[in-house]
């Protein structure tokens, strides 16, 4: 009676560690894809500004920081906006190798543990 109470919490620890797995994995994807948002935007904003430099570098523009909208020319923001997205770019690259180490993490745990997904119909 000991052995099968001590097997199933070995199991109930398995399964808390499954889900904590998955729930990690749900949480890089779902900021990899904010941050896929932030540089597509990034991006766009950047191409137009880009266009308006070539036009006027002079050109006023407004940006936001931290809560707070503030008025430059376009030659002072470009630069910047560059650099974020520079750095929104290392960070989701980062992001998606974490992510690929911790599925194949995830993969190694269902393997090693015999655990099967089934899909519900």
């Amino acid at each position: 009676m000991a052995s099968s109470s001590k097997k199933q919490l070995s199991d109930q620890e398995i399964s808390l560690a499954y889900q904590s797995k998955k729930n990690e994995l749900q949480t890089i994807a779902q900021k990899i894809g904010e941050l896929e948002s932030d540089a597509e935007e990034h991006t766009l904003v950047t191409e137009t500004l880009e266009d308006a430099h070539r036009q006027d570098p002079d050109r006023k523009c407004f940006r936001m920081i931290g809560g707070v909208l503030v008025e430059r020319t376009v030659k002072e923001v470009l630069p910047a906006l560059k650099m974020n997205l520079d750095g929104i770019k290392g960070a989701l690259q980062q992001l998606v190798n974490t992510y690929k180490a911790k599925e194949t993490e995830f993969v190694n745990f269902q393997r090693e543990h015999g655990i099967q997904v089934v899909s519900k119909q």
